[in-house]
């Protein structure tokens, strides 16, 4: 990969997490201004969240569960649930922009070690060959060198007949 890409990639993660701000704020006002929005996607964990909030306060100073928790305003139940699905959003955009991130990196990292694998198997074939070219050099050595052996002892006779046989 080239070295510059490295810092586009950055940017680019940061522009996103930088984008779902804005897409926050509009999906809220949506959440706001729809009906629909309003009562199923905002009020019910804004309730619910209200009253888990008010439990552990309870728990907190020592004062054991609520009975009856009062419910929200409608108001209060949408603007808190508009704010918990823009956290949620930001959240998720970030989330999801650090696993491509992780992703893109552990790829990167599976190529980097699969190429340090292929160079590793190649240099293991190398001295295998090497290995048996050694072997077969050393073979032909030997085939040389009692050729020689020979030669030389063929010399010796036939120096020897030729003359030998002169000075007898």
């Amino acid at each position: 990969m080239v070295a510059g890409a490295f810092p586009l990639v950055k940017l680019g993660s940061l522009i996103i997490k930088q984008a779902s701000k804005p897409v926050a704020n509009a999906m809220k006002r949506r959440a706001k201004s729809s009906p629909f929005f309003k009562k199923y996607v905002c009020m019910p964990p804004a309730q619910l969240y209200h009253w888990f909030e008010v439990n552990f306060r309870l728990n907190l100073m020592g004062l054991g569960r609520a009975k009856h928790v009062d419910k929200l305003s409608d108001e209060m139940a949408t603007e808190l649930g508009a704010e918990m699905l823009g956290e949620f959003i930001i959240f998720s955009i970030a989330v999801g922009t650090l696993m491509y991130e992780y992703n893109r990196s552990a790829t990167k990292e599976e190529i980097k070690e699969e190429r340090e694998r292929q160079k590793l198997m190649s240099l293991e074939k190398k001295i295998q060959d090497l290995g048996l070219q050694t072997e077969m050099q050393g073979t032909k050595i030997r085939e040389l060198e009692r050729t020689v052996s020979d030669l030389n002892t063929r010399n010796l006779s036939l120096t020897a007949r030729i003359f030998g046989t002169g000075k007898t």
